[in-house]
């Protein structure tokens, strides 16, 4: 996953930072921890700047967190714990005890949960849920989310900036594994996407064109 990281960053530059960072927000199992200290090391060689880095990674933090407080905002509890026992979520590293666990923190400390816990892995992107699902209002959703991200992100940038080579050369004897756990990743994503479809999309298409030729 390194050398994919490197690649995609140094060839798209901020677009592509912004981008990855959104979907490790989205899918938390793709980890953070790589991706940034890659962006600070191409940082620290010229290909983008330390602050710009940072702000696309911040950017990506808050449209991720804002895809999932939508998902709050439109499901209920009890039904995202169904969701996220299912099987094809199982499969991208979900568990229902991680939603149980950034609803009793959001329970228990409120709104500055979304704060701290961007620092937090896995819990730091589905707080994001109980935050929307509560009817927090979003411009202080944002604010948090932005203030929390901007420090994870510029302190994981910052190592792979002030690391140089050496968090290359100490990060590639792990990548092959990496490479070969995000390919598992892409993988069941596809296949939940489709069975979702299947499932949920084809029989409502199906009985609104049924409906349609009653009428």
């Amino acid at each position: 996953m390194q050398a994919t990281m490197l690649a995609l960053i140094s060839k798209f530059g901020y677009l592509a930072l912004a981008a990855l960072v959104f979907l490790e927000n989205v899918f938390p199992p793709i980890p953070s921890e790589v991706i940034l200290p890659a962006a600070g090391f191409l940082a620290s060689v010229g290909t983008m700047t330390l602050p710009g880095a940072i702000v696309a990674a911040t950017v990506g933090s808050l449209v991720g967190a804002y895809a999932l407080f939508g998902v709050g905002r439109v499901l209920s509890e009890e039904r995202l714990r169904r969701l996220l026992a299912s099987k094809p979520l199982h499969a991208l590293g979900f568990r229902e005890d991680d939603v149980q666990t950034a609803v009793g923190w959001f329970r228990n400390h409120g709104a500055i949960t979304v704060l701290a816990c961007r620092c937090v892995p896995i819990v730091r992107s589905l707080i994001s849920i109980p935050a929307g699902t509560s009817g927090m209002r979003l411009g202080k959703f944002s604010l948090y989310t932005v203030l929390g991200s901007l420090v994870w992100n510029a302190v994981l940038c910052s190592v792979g900036y002030f690391a140089g080579s050496a968090w290359s050369q100490a990060s590639a004897s792990a990548s092959g594994a990496i490479d070969a756990a995000t390919l598992v990743v892409i993988a069941a994503a596809v296949v939940a996407a489709g069975a979702w479809v299947v499932v949920r999309i084809v029989p409502s298409i199906k009985a609104a064109v049924r409906s349609e030729g009653e009428r």
